[in-house]
């Protein structure tokens, strides 16, 4: 079907629906229209955006992070209890805009992309209590998520993975599960599988004291291709938090350096630059 064929039905669709889904496929149609996906560009608490997922999405980013509150039985997004509002769920501003995506797009979230979108949810409170409420809702949603059964994985459109108050023995004891779980660079050695831990993740500033400016010394770099190598090597990605964030050389630095090392995800809240930064190499 080609591209204008595939906007008629959609504009069809529309129309025949109650106006809040329309709306919520219209946004979705909107995203998938923009943006060129790119393989290392993460969100980091992409909730702060205007349009959470959606600005992401125009930037081409290919995973997003959500923190998340169990409230009343509502999973509710925001990064500090104080600011959580009724209404911002993980569903209404991930997993049904999503799903739309996926339906419209024909079982991806960017139109022809082979790839599976990361949605890093960070539970903030009652880690197991929180942890079965996401587990119980992404069941709803599976027709577009990676599984995870008896070891094998079974890859999404979209993949769940668990951080913050993680309840390790809670997902080990899971034979099908619909999240991974994100480690830390202490779990590299631990020899649980990729099919339990996809995702390596830990703060730049408790193991590299670089921040960007001159070149990066030598027994860090190798120290970071290393860490790098060992969990290639187990099957699992690498992902750093609290690098320098600042527009600027130093960034772009510390961004080139990652990607030469061949650092899964690059962690920024500035969605406008990293993007640049990726097409412009």
């Amino acid at each position: 079907m080609s591209d204008r064929s595939r906007f008629r039905r959609m504009i069809t669709r529309l129309l025949a629906l109650p106006a809040a889904a329309a709306l919520g496929i219209a946004a979705a149609a909107t995203a998938s229209a923009i943006g060129e996906p790119l393989d290392p560009a993460h969100a980091h608490n992409d909730y702060e955006h205007e349009r959470p997922l959606l600005d992401a999405l125009d930037h081409g980013f290919t995973s997003v992070e959500a923190d998340v509150w169990l409230v009343n039985g509502e999973l509710l997004v925001a990064h500090d209890a104080w600011e959580v509002q009724p209404g911002r769920t993980l569903e209404s501003l991930y997993l049904d805009p999503l799903r739309d995506l996926v339906h419209a797009n024909g079982g991806s979230v960017y139109p022809g992309w082979d790839g599976s979108l990361q949605l890093l949810i960070d539970i903030k409170n009652t880690g197991e209590a929180t942890y079965a409420e996401i587990d119980a809702t992404l069941r709803r949603y599976q027709d577009m998520m990676t599984r995870y059964v008896g070891g094998r994985v079974r890859p999404g459109a979209v993949t769940a993975v668990i951080s913050g108050d993680r309840p390790l023995a809670a997902m080990q004891a899971q034979r099908l599960r619909f999240a991974g779980y994100d480690g830390r660079l202490g779990d590299l050695d631990s020899g649980l599988s990729a099919g339990l831990m996809p995702l390596v993740s830990d703060n730049w500033g408790n193991h590299f004291t670089w921040r960007g400016d001159g070149p990066m010394p030598a027994a860090e770099r190798a120290k970071l291709a290393d860490i790098v190598q060992r969990a290639h090597a187990a099957g699992y990605r690498i992902r750093f938090w609290a690098t320098p964030d600042e527009p600027g050389p130093a960034r772009d630095a510390i961004w080139s350096e990652l990607l030469a090392a061949g650092v899964d995800h690059l962690n920024t809240d500035d969605l406008a630059g990293l993007r640049d930064f990726l097409a412009g190499r």
